[in-house]
């Protein structure tokens, strides 16, 4: 017995507690410092399923493409990240509609703080900061190049300061709209780039990111907007209580803090899509650049065949080995026999 409770501490949420509701009792969940207990042991199992995927069917494939040093490496990367975020977008799409986040959106802030969570929601949540935390030592084990060791840090800081930052200040239900959205623009994102690294002439599915990309922007704006411009401003219980996990609801009540926090979110937003212009103009600059050159080579083909046919009609045409001008005599002189 004294070993199960420990193993549970290790595989299961903890902090469960039973809310009256109208129907009888809900066992729902909030977070403490076991939760750290229980993310460390994600880790491992995150790291037993990276190794898994890399051995069991990156490895495999990148045996067959023959790919460059750099090209394996972001093929590697790409691949972990569609397996993960494919898994993530199905389970965080499963959540919000069981849990009713999508049918009806005001759920989104009414009766915040969400200080109790159900367990699925929870379960989400931990597995996510492993699964983020996990990538960390996956730096070393993959030997990932020194120049793309900052873009990668960068990256998982901002992801583990989203998901750790919904979970700490009660706002989960956001977090994973929010979480959603992006998720499905990263994995088509990362999908296109594996189909390139498998035919560089096959760019198509750059073009379905680039739509997704902008439609997932401006629902994250929206949504940013909706819940922190006109939701939790309503919400009843506008003191700070910090015990209670009321962190923000009186702070939005302030239309000077409410309008500074929408200003900071629409300049993110609007330098992450400048970046997203940036890049591409500079996909179609290198495609129309490309293009041009392939037509260039193709008339300068194109030109020496037709001054090569030139030549060989006035220089007369061959016969059973013999050149023969075209009133079919030979362009050689006869020699006059004597008489």
């Amino acid at each position: 017995q004294v070993t199960a409770k420990t193993a549970f501490l290790f595989i299961l949420p903890q902090y469960n507690v039973s809310v009256p509701t109208a129907d009888g009792e809900l066992v729902q969940y909030h977070y403490g410092l076991k939760d750290l207990v229980t993310i460390l042991f994600y880790i491992f199992i995150a790291i037993i399923l990276h190794a898994v995927v890399q051995e069991y069917a990156l490895d495999k494939i990148n045996r067959r493409l023959h790919l460059s040093k750099v090209k394996h490496s972001k093929f590697n990367e790409s691949g972990q990240l569609v397996a993960f975020h494919l898994t993530s977008v199905i389970w965080c799409l499963y959540v919000v509609v069981t849990e009713g986040y999508i049918s009806n959106p005001r759920s989104l802030w009414e009766n915040y703080p969400h200080v109790y969570l159900p367990y699925q929601v929870k379960f989400f949540y931990l597995c996510q900061l492993a699964y983020w935390l996990h990538a960390l030592p996956e730096l070393y084990f993959q030997k990932v190049r020194k120049e793309e060791i900052p873009r990668q840090l960068r990256c998982i800081a901002l992801y583990l300061l989203h998901i750790a930052g919904a979970y700490l200040l009660n706002l989960t239900r956001l977090g994973l709209i929010l979480l959603l959205l992006q998720y499905l623009a990263e994995f088509f994102f990362h999908m296109a780039r594996l189909v390139y690294f498998t035919d560089e002439n096959n760019e198509k599915l750059f073009n379905v990111w680039a739509v997704v990309f902008v439609v997932t922007r401006l629902f994250t704006l929206t949504l940013y907007i909706l819940v922190i411009g006109f939701g939790l401003p309503r919400v009843e219980s506008q003191a700070l209580d910090p015990e209670r996990g009321n962190f923000f609801s009186f702070l939005f009540n302030n239309i000077l803090f409410r309008m500074s926090v929408l200003l900071l979110v629409c300049l993110f937003q609007a330098s992450v899509m400048w970046r997203f212009i940036h890049f591409q103009l500079r996909r179609w600059r290198e495609y129309w650049n490309e293009q041009s050159s392939r037509k260039r080579a193709a008339a300068a083909a194109a030109g020496t065949k037709q001054q090569t046919k030139l030549l060989k009609r006035d220089s007369g045409y061959h016969e059973n080995g013999v050149v023969k001008a075209e009133n079919g005599t030979s362009p050689r002189t006869k020699k006059l026999k004597s008489p």
